[in-house]
C-alpha cells in the first residue's frame, strides 16, 4: 500500500513538474500571440477608419460637383431670363422676386427685419441683423 502511495506521489510530482515546465514555455508564447492578435485587430480598425475617411471624401467631392452643376444651371437660367426680359425689369417683377426671397427666408425659420427703401429700380434692402420675434 505504501509502495502504491509513493508511486502515486512520484507520479503527481512528475505531472506537476511537467505542468510547470509547460507553463514556463507556454505563457511567454501566449503573451506574444496575444500581442500579435491585438496588433492585427488595431491594424484592421485603422484600415477600416481610413476607408471610411476616403468614402466620406468621395461623397463630399461628389456633392461639390453636383453643387457646381446646379450653380451652372442656375446661371444659365438667369442668362436666359435676362434674354427673355431683354434687360428691362419692371416693378411687378421686382415685387415677385422680393416675395419669393421672403418665402425662401421664411422656410428657414425666421423672417428678418425688412427695411424698404424705394429707389429708381424699386429694389428693397434687407437688414438681416435683427430677426422678427
Amino acid at each position: 500500500m505504501i509502495k502504491n502511495i509513493g508511486t502515486l506521489v512520484t507520479f503527481a510530482i512528475l505531472i506537476l513538474v511537467i505542468v510547470i515546465v509547460a507553463l514556463m514555455f507556454g505563457i511567454p508564447r501566449y503573451k506574444v500571440w496575444q500581442q500579435e492578435m491585438a496588433g492585427k485587430a488595431e491594424m484592421a480598425k485603422a484600415e477600416q477608419n481610413r476607408r471610411i475617411l476616403v468614402e466620406e471624401a468621395k461623397a463630399r467631392l461628389e456633392a461639390e460637383k453636383l453643387n457646381a452643376q446646379a450653380e451652372i444651371e442656375r446661371a444659365r437660367g438667369m442668362a436666359e431670363a435676362m434674354k427673355v426680359e431683354n434687360g428691362t425689369l419692371n416693378e411687378t417683377y421686382n415685387q415677385y422676386l422680393f416675395i419669393r426671397t421672403l418665402e425662401k427666408i421664411a422656410d428657414k425659420g425666421s423672417l428678418p427685419q425688412i427695411i424698404y427703401l424705394p429707389t429708381k429700380g424699386l429694389v428693397p434692402v434687407l437688414d438681416l441683423k435683427q430677426p422678427i420675434q
